[in-house]
C-alpha cells in the first residue's frame, strides 16, 4: 500500500494538473467565442457566392474558364485541415483517419494521390506512418485564417492551372457545436455546380464587361472564400473540441482527487488503528 505521504503528493499533483485543465478550458472558450462569431458572419456571405457560382457554372460551358475544365481525375490532391496542437480530443485523429480511409478506398481509380496538409499535428500524424506529404502549411488560427487561405488557394490553382492536378478535395471539421463537428470532404476544383441544385439556366446572364473578365475574377474569389470559410470551420471546431477535452479532463481529474482522498483516509484510519494497536498491546505487555 503507498504511503501517506506518496498519497498526499499524488493528491497535489493532480490537483495541479486540474488547475491547468481548467485554464485551458477558460482559453479555449474564449477563442471559441470569437471563432463562432468569425464563422457566423462568414456563412452567409460564402453561401450566397456559392449559390451564384453555382448558377454561372450551369450556364458555362468547360472551356469557357481552365477553373471549370472537367478532366480524367488522374492525379488528386487532399487538403486536409488539422491543428498545429494538440489536447483536442479526437479532432485531429478523425479527419486524418478520413483520408486514410480515402486513400484506401480510391488507391485504382486513381494514378496519384497527393496530400497537402495543414497543421503540424497533421504532418506528424501521417510522417509516423511513412505517407508522403506533398505540400505542408503552418497550422490555422482566428488571425491568420485568411492569410493562410489565400497561401493554399494560390497553391492548389497553381497546380491546377499546370495540369499537375485534374481534382482538388478540401477535407476539414464542420463547426456544428462546442461538442459535435462533421467531418466534411468537398470538391473544391474544378468548379462544378452543387449536386442537387434546383437553380435553372433556361435563360443566360448578360455579362459586363465580358464573360470572360468576370470569370477571371470570381472564380479565385470564391475558391479563396471556400477555404476561408472552411479554415474558419476548422478552427471553431478545434476550440470547441479542446474546451469539451478539457472539461472532461477537469472532470476526470476531480473524481481522481475524490478516489485518491478516500485512499488516503483508509490509509491514515489503518495506521492510526495500528498505533492504537501497538499501544494496547504494549499497555497489556507492561501489566503482565
Amino acid at each position: 500500500m503507498p504511503s501517506l505521504k506518496d498519497i498526499r503528493r499524488r493528491i497535489t499533483s493532480v490537483k495541479n494538473t486540474q488547475k491547468i485543465t481548467r485554464a485551458m478550458k477558460l482559453v479555449a472558450a474564449a477563442k471559441l467565442r470569437r471563432a463562432q462569431a468569425n464563422i457566423l458572419q462568414a456563412r452567409p456571405y460564402a453561401q450566397e457566392l456559392h449559390e451564384m457560382i453555382a448558377e454561372l457554372a450551369l450556364r458555362t460551358e468547360a472551356d469557357d474558364h481552365p477553373l471549370l475544365e472537367v478532366r480524367e481525375p488522374q492525379r488528386v490532391m487532399i487538403v486536409i485541415l488539422t491543428s498545429d496542437r494538440g489536447l483536442c480530443g479526437a479532432f485531429n485523429t478523425n479527419v486524418l483517419r478520413r483520408a486514410q480511409a480515402y486513400l484506401a478506398d480510391n488507391k485504382d481509380a486513381h494514378d496519384e494521390i497527393q496530400l497537402s496538409v495543414v497543421g503540424r499535428k497533421g504532418r506528424e500524424y501521417l510522417e509516423y506512418r511513412d505517407i508522403e506529404i506533398k505540400q505542408y502549411f503552418a497550422g490555422l488560427d482566428v488571425g491568420n485564417a485568411l492569410e493562410r487561405s489565400k497561401e493554399i488557394s494560390a497553391k492548389v490553382t497553381e497546380g491546377f492551372l499546370g495540369e499537375d492536378l485534374d481534382k482538388v478535395y478540401l477535407l476539414y471539421n464542420e463547426f456544428k457545436s462546442a461538442m459535435s463537428q462533421k467531418i466534411t470532404i468537398e470538391q473544391l476544383l474544378p468548379i462544378v455546380p452543387a449536386e442537387g441544385s434546383k437553380i435553372q439556366a433556361a435563360v443566360d446572364f448578360e455579362y459586363e464587361p465580358t464573360k470572360e473578365q468576370i470569370l477571371d475574377q470570381i472564380l479565385p474569389m470564391y475558391l479563396q472564400v471556400e477555404i476561408y470559410r472552411a479554415s474558419l470551420e476548422s478552427t471553431a471546431s478545434e476550440y470547441g473540441a479542446r474546451m469539451t477535452a478539457m472539461e472532461n479532463a477537469t472532470s476526470s481529474a476531480n473524481d481522481m482527487i475524490d478516489s485518491l482522498t478516500l485512499e488516503y483516509n483508509k490509509a491514515r484510519q489503518t495506521a492510526i488503528t495500528k498505533e492504537l494497536l501497538e499501544i494496547v498491546s504494549g499497555a497489556e505487555a507492561l501489566k503482565g
